[in-house]
């Protein structure tokens, strides 16, 4: 996988979780407020679309995955 696959595979995976813990799950975990970690996320990906910079790929980058093609 590449830098920008697998930035958007955490990506999804976080605003599925967010929104799993904001309104199902149990007691102790459930809270309007995982939400906003969904907006955070969304927000990130709006700016990196509008930048075509995205601080999650240059770290995936150094962490050893390869850049796009």
């Amino acid at each position: 996988m590449t830098s920008w696959q697998i930035t958007r595979v955490v990506a999804g995976t976080f605003i599925l979780l967010s929104l799993a813990l904001g309104v199902v799950g149990s007691p102790i975990f459930h809270s309007a407020y995982w939400l906003w970690f969904t907006a955070f996320v969304g927000a990130n990906l709006l700016q990196s679309g509008l930048t075509q910079w995205c601080l999650m790929e240059v770290i995936m980058r150094k962490l050893g995955a390869r850049a796009a093609a």
